[in-house]
């Protein structure tokens, strides 16, 4: 009897880690912004130090210390990052469309380091996290998004807080 008791409570607790939302990232490296907020405002640094006219908001998600977003693959995300230009600034927070009055600047901001995660293991994983953040919207871009990372027409782009 305490066998079957033992089992049923071990079901019990994998069922509900199973089915519990997956938490977002408390490292002290991200701002706290990062686990509430829809969106984050990103740009490349230039080799001579100053930001990149190319400045953008864009739908992310936050594990463990990284930031994580998808993008088309000759997007200038990806492009900047294929180039070397891996340091990025990012602000995190929700003032809407990226526009010229520079609004975001004044939310909470992390440096970071961009790479392009082609670890199948690490899409599957990301993927899920981005349906859990985004649900009524994954039913459109889900399907979008993993085809494009299984395709390469997009990239799964990490940002490591430096």
């Amino acid at each position: 009897m305490q066998t079957r008791r033992n089992y049923l409570k071990a079901s019990v607790l994998v069922m509900a880690a199973t089915l519990a939302p997956r938490a977002q990232s408390d490292s002290s490296k991200l701002p706290a912004a990062a686990r509430t907020s829809d969106l984050i405002y990103l740009t490349p640094i230039q080799t001579n130090g100053h930001e990149s006219s190319c400045q953008a908001e864009v739908w992310f998600v936050a594990e463990r210390d990284d930031l994580y977003v998808i993008t088309a693959a000759d997007a200038w995300r990806a492009r900047a990052t294929r180039s070397g230009l891996e340091q990025t600034r990012i602000w995190v927070g929700d003032v809407g469309v990226w526009d010229d009055s520079a609004r975001y600047k004044a939310l909470p901001e992390v440096m970071a380091s961009a790479s392009i995660v082609g670890d199948e293991n690490t899409h599957a994983q990301v993927l899920d996290i981005f349906g859990d953040k985004y649900p009524v919207q994954w039913l459109v871009w889900g399907p979008r998004f993993r085809k494009g990372l299984a395709d390469g027409s997009r990239v799964l782009l990490r940002y490591e807080p430096v």
